[in-house]
């Protein structure tokens, strides 16, 4: 218990220092590469892409002023440096601002058996790698996840009893697991400060949407109630109303089931939130879902069996521009990240070749916005050793 009580301890006083980081950091520096002129139009706003290119050197297809690297391998040490071996079956994954002008890139590991965990890379104000570690360890699949305002990551554990762990991306403090947070097989999930909440999803066919009210300000995590989404409809509308789980810990049955009215979202995957919306993934419809968090609607973004261009499939992790336009990652499909905007447009931004046994995960941009991180999580070899980590940004990027 005493042990406990230090890790909550260590993450409210580091939750305080990372809020002003993150937004003092990310924030900022976006603001300043657009006050300095550069061009941030690349990621800005991805409303106007161009085809795909032939594959690059790295067996990616990139848009016309796009260029890659590969940033690390599982079972290589990243840049060549010692300590750190990158991990097998890279997941879910985010950066942030480092007080040097640099960032780190964090990224689960899928791994079972309790050899799962989390890893970063760390990068110099140039983008150089400087530094790789461990900020989690002793895990078991690690799926998807997500950062928090006040600068931590929530790695999520895809299992019957999984949990959320809170890791410190700089590696300077333990990580201490979230069990308020429920026992299901979590996937994602995103903070929603203004209306001081949580929302989660569950990779399960028959699985449910998730919210949490902490019993204290953010970011204090360690307790609070565990809601489950249920739909009901209003004048031709579809609304989410949220219904308290008795049994978090699901000690005698599983969260979903303690509530018959849930409802059911069909493998859900990544979520992100944009300007008081909430969107999120469904593997086995493939559908991407738009949950407004002020009045509650609920809406279908993209649906590939009513969509007028229906290249998106395998609908996964969840990323969004500073404008708005989502991302997302493919599990299988054509291995892309596709855009979707709410006008309805639907574009490939990139595509990864020769990985058929693989999905893409992990996307991410740097603070500035000037790079886009992500994983084929068994690369070409379709197997969990083989993950790739790539970079993506603009060919006349230095």
């Amino acid at each position: 218990m005493s042990q406990q009580r230090n890790n909550r301890r260590h993450f409210l006083q580091m939750g305080l220092h990372g809020a002003a980081l993150f937004a003092a950091g990310g924030l900022l520096r976006f603001q300043q590469a657009t006050a300095a002129g550069l061009d941030t139009s690349p990621f800005y706003s991805l409303s106007n892409l161009g085809a795909l290119l032939e594959p690059d050197a790295n067996g990616l297809k990139l848009p016309e002023g796009f260029k890659s690297r590969i940033i690390a391998r599982s079972g290589e040490a990243p840049a060549g440096l010692p300590g750190y071996t990158w991990h097998s079956a890279p997941d879910g994954g985010a950066t942030f601002p480092a007080d040097d002008g640099g960032w780190v890139y964090v990224s689960n590991s899928e791994m079972r058996s309790f050899s799962g965990g989390v890893g970063a890379i760390r990068f110099d104000a140039g983008g150089e790698v400087v530094d790789a570690y461990q900020i989690l360890k002793n895990t078991s699949i690690n799926c998807a996840g997500g950062p928090t305002p006040w600068g931590t990551w929530l790695s999520c554990e895809e299992f019957t009893h999984g949990q959320v762990y809170e890791c410190d991306p700089m590696g300077r403090n333990p990580s201490a697991v979230r069990p308020a947070l429920g026992a299901f097989r979590h996937e994602a999930v995103a903070v929603d400060s203004e209306n001081k909440c949580l929302y989660l999803t569950e990779d399960h066919p028959a699985g449910a949407f998730y919210r949490f009210r902490p019993d204290h300000p953010l970011p204090d995590l360690s307790s609070g109630q565990l809601e489950i989404a249920s739909v009901v409809a209003r004048n031709g509308k579809s609304f989410i109303e949220w219904i308290a789980v008795p049994d978090p810990l699901a000690i005698v049955e599983a969260t979903r089931l303690q509530v018959p009215s849930y409802a059911v979202f069909r493998g859900g995957e990544g979520i992100a939130l944009y300007e008081g919306r909430a969107y999120f993934t469904t593997k086995h419809d493939n559908r991407v879902w738009v949950y407004h968090t002020n009045t509650q609607e609920l809406e279908v973004l993209y649906d590939v069996e009513t969509s007028d261009n229906p290249i998106l499939t395998g609908v996964d992790n969840v990323v969004i521009t500073p404008t708005g336009d989502v991302l997302i990652a493919e599990d299988g499909g054509d291995m892309q990240i596709v855009v979707l905007t709410d006008e309805g447009s639907v574009a490939p931004l990139l595509q990864v070749v020769g990985h058929d046994q693989s999905e893409i995960t992990g996307p991410a941009f740097d603070p500035s916005y000037q790079r886009l991180y992500f994983s084929s999580q068994r690369g070409s070899l379709g197997k969990s050793s083989g993950g790739i980590t790539y970079e993506v940004s603009r060919s006349d990027l230095v």
